[in-house]
């Protein structure tokens, strides 16, 4: 039997590190949001998935200089809440493509 894979699955294993304290929540928002969707036929669709995603949970753009506040995220601490769009830029980003093409060049 053959198992769909979802973008989802490329959430599976979280980063080696975070950029701000909001990071991880998002990421699981991420992961939820992808469930139900295949994998894309290409990694410039995938960043394209990504980035819309990222504007639809977090209401700014992944293109965002400036670390924002998400009240949803904030669990206490000083910097709690905050998700900062240069990490996903230039970390997730990156991390998520290179899951999806080991993913692609094994199937």
């Amino acid at each position: 039997m053959t198992t769909l894979k979802t973008v989802a699955s490329l959430f599976e294993n979280t980063p080696p590190r975070w950029g701000l304290r909001g990071d991880p929540y998002l990421w699981r928002e991420m992961r939820a949001h992808f469930e139900q969707t295949p994998l894309p036929a290409s990694s410039d669709q995938l960043s394209a998935l990504i980035e819309a995603a990222f504007e639809s949970l977090t209401g700014h753009l992944i293109s965002e200089l400036d670390g924002f506040f998400i009240e949803r995220f904030s669990h206490g601490g000083m910097s709690s809440g905050y998700v900062s769009p240069n990490f996903w830029r230039e970390q997730v980003v990156s991390l998520l493509g290179v899951r999806f093409s080991e993913i692609d060049q094994s199937a």
